[in-house]
């Protein structure tokens, strides 16, 4: 027979939206529970997404600067080598911290956590399958239920994953060997960061796109200089390109793709299939209950307090229109936990950055310049290359710019777009001021540290307000 107990809030799935829900919540003062069915806390972002990646990143990035850059800094190291196997370890360990502190985090503000599968059994009920051992069930009830279990990677037809040659980003995060060739489809965030990683370490690496660029959600100007400065590093990318079908053998893929109606048969090592990922529902029991989907693109419709069809049921994250970033989904966990305990709650679209971890990286936040235009906003465009600042050239760092999308009756900041060195630390300064609703003005008339590289926005601040009513 099932244990019952009961709750103000029980919350499945403990990522980035889930955990950062439970821990507002607790401080709210409502009773919760927290459910997730793998062994560690934290979701795929902290167990095999966000974190693991950049840790690679980095990783990878050190080994590069040894074998290429440290020598014009007049730092002789000889004979360079790589240890994978530490590489790997090393990204373990990052994880392992990172989750345990969600752990205590959770258990610091008394949050009950269960390790099991949920499935929805009624609108305030949630029936949990442990992973004891002994195949115990538990049933939490609770006045609101919070679902926020994520996504998964989305497969494409005729290229089902096998873990071995046709991958997801899980286990091209875990290789225990440089692949010879690395074939990548799709040329947005995860397959540009992931093929960066192996590339760096030795691989040759081909990104198949099948749209006219990679990196399309980005401003059409980076996505361009992205392209170049990928594959002046060695990335062979090639866009307008189709993936038709991927055949695994023992040793290889054999990848058939088509680019402007030609056919051509490329072996690769391994095939990384980043297309996209798409809501995590199955087994929630979200039809039984009476919880909405879209049946086009999986969504969980909400309205704008984040409730389902059901109205004690609530939805975040990946599982609810929008980009899915794990920062979106924590502000939508404390706006929704907001709205459970009767506080207005809600989260500024408008001002989510997004960030590719490449080297150079590019973050973005707002409108684009395309954008800006196919909605007919007059617009002023300011930009500024790193080549120009002090701080950039002293650390050899000059690729890249700053580019910032202006209205131009009013001067206020619609948009802006980095690619260059520490892009996505420079983007907070952008989402500060727009959610402030700041003006060119106001960037521009800021005093920025010198040197640094973030003097690059405040000229790209003087530079849109030449052709603004209110320049100075």
């Amino acid at each position: 027979m099932a244990k019952k107990e009961r709750f103000d809030l029980v919350i499945v799935g403990s990522g980035p939206g889930g955990y950062v829900a439970a821990v507002r919540a607790a401080r709210l003062g409502l009773k919760t529970a927290c459910v997730e069915k793998a062994p560690r806390l934290g979701g795929i972002c902290l167990n095999s997404g966000c974190i693991p990646s950049k840790a690679l990143l980095d990783s990878s990035r050190y080994f590069h600067l040894a074998k290429a850059h440290l020598a014009e800094h007049g730092i002789k190291t000889g004979r360079i080598g790589l240890d994978l196997a530490a590489m790997m370890a090393r990204k373990d360990r990052v994880v392992s911290e990172l989750t345990d502190n969600v752990r205590k985090l959770l258990e610091r503000n008394r949050i009950r956590i269960l390790h099991g599968t949920a499935a929805l059994s009624g609108a305030h009920r949630v029936e949990v399958s442990l992973n004891d051992g002994k195949e115990n069930t538990q049933t939490l009830e609770a006045d609101a239920i919070l679902l926020a279990t994520g996504s998964e990677p989305a497969p494409l037809p005729g290229m089902a994953f096998d873990g071995q040659r046709i991958v997801s980003a899980a286990e091209a995060l875990a290789f225990d060997r440089v692949p010879k060739h690395l074939g990548i489809v799709g040329g947005g965030y995860i397959g540009l960061e992931l093929g960066s990683v192996w590339l760096r370490l030795g691989a040759k690496v081909t990104v198949l796109e099948m749209l006219p660029r990679i990196a399309p959600a980005m401003d059409a100007q980076v996505a361009r200089t992205l392209d170049r400065l990928l594959k002046r590093q060695g990335m062979e990318i090639r866009v307008k390109t189709a993936v038709k079908e991927a055949a695994a053998g023992a040793k290889s893929v054999k990848v058939t793709v088509e680019t402007d109606g030609r056919s051509e048969t490329l072996n690769v090592e391994r095939l990384l299939v980043a297309v996209g990922r798409k809501p995590l529902t199955r087994g929630l029991n979200l039809e039984q209950v009476g919880v909405q989907t879209d049946p086009k693109t999986g969504f969980i419709i909400i309205d704008s307090r984040y409730r389902t069809s059901v109205p004690s049921i609530y939805a975040i994250g990946d599982l609810v229109p929008g980009p899915m970033l794990a920062h979106k989904a924590s502000a939508e966990g404390i706006a929704a936990v907001e709205c459970i305990a009767g506080r207005p709650g809600e989260v500024d679209y408008d001002t989510i950055p997004s960030i590719i971890y490449t080297h150079p990286e590019a973050a973005s936040v707002g409108l684009t310049e395309e954008e800006a235009k196919r909605r007919q906003i007059p617009c002023c465009v300011g930009s500024y290359p790193f080549l120009g600042t002090g701080r950039a050239r002293c650390m050899g760092e000059t690729d890249g710019f700053v580019k910032l999308v202006v209205q131009a009756d009013t001067d206020r900041l619609l948009g802006a777009h980095i690619i260059g060195p520490r892009a996505s630390d420079m983007i907070a300064e952008c989402v500060t001021a727009m959610v402030f609703g700041a003006s060119s003005e106001d960037l521009a008339r800021t005093v920025h540290g010198h040197p640094t590289f973030a003097e690059a926005l405040q000229e790209a601040a003087m530079a849109a307000r030449k052709c603004s009513i209110y320049a100075f």
